[in-house]
């Protein structure tokens, strides 16, 4: 289940329990909730039908959404289960739920591609010749002795020559340059390419 639908049934969820009139409890504990059950709407139409209930949520397909609601929402009739909305308002009201899901991700998103954006700039910023790098552990790696494009060539005493693409670099809370590995990681890994 996607992040939007997960949290379109929590809002669904808040939702019944304040947007419906509650059904008094003597009407509510002989609701059948069965799958496959027909629930009708406040209008005397259809509402949708019982996928799924687990004994606190039941999920209602009206044809255009799933919408998952509290066992508590429900009341009876002669025809079942009922519900104190209709189907076009129900469904409105997940289409809202979702659309305002859908932006408050985009957001989310965007704001994750700004920060994304403002990091590497401030990279970009620190990462000059001469700038000591070090690693995710806070062991000196070296200094900056070369860029060319995406690669970064440092220069270090334990390790004479590291070479890393900008993306295995980041600042740390600080504002130094730090390499996305331990020390004891990027020297296994240049050992291997040199053969040993």
């Amino acid at each position: 289940m996607n992040f939007a639908k997960t949290t379109a049934f929590a809002a669904a969820l808040a939702f019944a329990s304040t947007a419906m009139t509650a059904m008094p409890a003597a009407a509510q504990a002989s609701v059948s909730l069965d799958v496959g059950t027909t629930v009708m709407g406040n209008d005397g139409n259809a509402v949708g039908t019982i996928t799924s209930n687990d004994g606190t949520t039941v999920v209602i397909d009206t044809g255009t959404h799933e919408v998952p609601l509290g066992a508590d929402s429900f009341g009876t009739s002669e025809t079942g289960p009922t519900l104190n909305i209709t189907k076009t308002a129900l469904d409105d009201m997940m289409a809202a739920q979702l659309a305002a899901q859908a932006e408050a991700q985009a957001a989310a998103e965007a704001a994750a591609a700004e920060q994304a954006a403002l990091a590497a700039a401030a990279l970009d910023e620190a990462l000059v010749v001469g700038a000591p790098v070090i690693t995710a552990d806070a062991q000196p790696l070296g200094m900056v002795d070369e860029i060319d494009g995406e690669r970064v060539v440092i220069k270090g005493d334990v390790i004479e020559l590291v070479t890393l693409t900008k993306n295995l670099l980041a600042l740390d809370a600080e504002g130094q340059i730090m390499a996305l590995a331990n020390f004891a990681d990027i020297q296994a890994a240049v050992s291997a390419q040199s053969g040993g």
